[in-house]
């Protein structure tokens, strides 16, 4: 085939970097063979275009740029405000938000930039305010301590980890979880499904400064209308983390009561997954939380980096486009597709099935297997998962008793509802050919046999729909 300016980018960059150090050379190009041959159904990845991944490749991540656009605290930083603003406009676009905020790294860091956002309007001004001075250097030791006290004795109340939470929601490993005293609430254990009035009791009585809503592995919609009624019953800040749906937000798939960004006091998000964009986080709010959302650093972060929100703005400018919200919607589409067909072939599904980009399987009910034991077989075969608890999970969150599909790569691809029912396919072949390997004290939780040939198989079907649907078809390196 011709050589495309694509091909001609990475053979260029990667004879450059080998130049240097042949070892990281190899895995660049090693990483693309492997995303190549295998099945990507992790409902957090995707591929991002050669457009977004060329613009991280550039001299902007030789350049600090602390503070905001217009108002930093290094020289030379004209180019820099160029591309900050233009990714936080096309933000406010794409989303429809009055304020957005591009240079958190990663999701994690867009959550900690909303709790102190929060923790800073709600705690630090009224204590300033009410001691007399304007900045917390101007408070004296003891008043310091007293306010540190108080920004570190709040309370958070969110989504279970087994109920599709996340470990940054205010769990204890995670340092959300040693910030705040935290409390979850869960699911229906009939229905799989939130239980509002639930949710509302648990507000009413636990009275957590924020409640958080969003989710990283809850197969259904979610009301956001709702959430934000129980946070104003309380006098609760509501934050969403939408960073695994945001894609459907900005394809304009999930609306109303479903987007969260005209309920939410605040709202975060990741730019890669859903998004389709590089590696990063953002964060939306409306005007009365933008001035603390914007101090983010130095309040959460040290430098931006400019390569990476350049890159944002790529996957915004793209998500802006008409052909986005087709896209977004070819993901539930296909979710639906992929959930129906593994129900029609006996497995049991977390709620019965999905109606956003993920499907949780319940290996345990299912086939017999742990999370584990299901995820590497599923590898063995050509299909990249990854394990994921359960609500109740009896196998607890390492070995689980489930397994997290997404089909968000699969649909940037050009596979559609056809090709999920072979998906379908390959995936209960399967796993209805392995059993878990006997160990001293019964089953064992990680170690499994397959039935020979059957990995073989899945191998080969799974290479042939990469053929007819192949991953950078513009991207030749031989």
């Amino acid at each position: 085939m011709p050589t495309t300016p694509e091909s001609a980018a990475y053979r260029s960059a990667l004879e450059v970097i080998g130049a240097v150090d042949p070892v990281i050379a190899g895995a660049i190009a090693g990483e693309l063979g492997n995303q190549r041959s295998q099945l990507k159904l992790i409902a957090s990845e995707n591929y991002a275009s050669p457009a977004v991944l060329l613009a991280m490749g550039n001299w902007f991540s030789d350049k600090y740029a602390e503070g905001t656009v217009g108002h930093r605290f290094y020289a030379g930083c004209d180019y820099v405000d160029v591309v900050e603003g233009r990714a936080a406009a096309l933000a406010k676009q794409i989303f429809g938000a009055a304020h957005a905020y591009v240079q958190p790294h990663s999701g994690i860091d867009a959550n900690l930039v909303a709790f102190w956002a929060i923790l800073s309007k709600e705690v630090e001004a009224p204590a300033l305010a009410a001691a007399g001075v304007n900045h917390v250097n101007d408070l004296s030791p003891d008043a310091w301590e007293t306010l540190r006290g108080a920004l570190n004795g709040q309370r958070m109340l969110g989504m279970s980890l087994d109920a599709g939470g996340h470990l940054t929601h205010g769990f204890r490993p995670n340092i959300s979880g040693k910030q705040f005293a935290q409390r979850s609430y869960g699911t229906d254990p009939t229905t799989g499904l939130l239980d509002y009035a639930e949710v509302r009791r648990m507000a009413q009585e636990f009275r957590p400064l924020v409640i958080v809503a969003g989710y990283s592995a809850y197969p259904r919609r979610v009301d956001f209308a709702a959430m934000r009624s129980i946070a104003d019953e309380v006098g609760a800040t509501l934050m969403v983390d939408m960073a695994h749906f945001s894609g459907l937000v900005a394809g304009k798939v999930l609306t109303g009561d479903h987007d969260p960004v005209p309920h939410a006091h605040i709202v975060t998000s990741t730019t890669h997954k859903s998004l389709r964009g590089p590696r990063g986080g953002i964060v939306l709010c409306g005007p009365e939380l933008a001035e603390f959302v914007d101090k983010g650093c130095p309040l959460v972060l040290g430098g931006p980096m400019p390569h990476v929100m350049a890159a944002k703005a790529v996957a915004f400018a793209e998500a802006s486009q008409p052909s986005f919200r087709d896209y977004a919607q070819r993901i539930v589409d296909n979710a639906r597709a992929l959930a129906d067909g593994l129900l029609r072939r006996g497995a049991t599904l977390v709620t019965g099935g999905t109606d956003n980009h993920l499907v949780l399987l319940d290996t345990n009910a299912s086939y017999g297997l742990t999370g584990r034991q299901a995820e590497s077989a599923l590898l063995d075969g050509g299909v990249v998962t990854n394990r994921n608890s359960i609500p109740g999970d009896p196998n607890g969150a390492w070995y689980t008793s489930g397994v997290r599909l997404g089909t968000p790569a699969l649909t940037t691809l050009g596979m559609g509802t056809a090709e999920m029912d072979e998906v379908a396919d390959i995936i209960h072949g399967l796993l209805a050919a392995t059993t878990p390997t006997a160990a001293s004290a019964g089953p064992s939780k990680a170690k499994y046999t397959t039935t020979g040939g059957v990995a073989d198989a899945a191998r080969r079907r799974a290479g042939d729909l990469l053929t007819r649907h192949p991953l950078y078809p513009s991207v030749d390196l031989t």
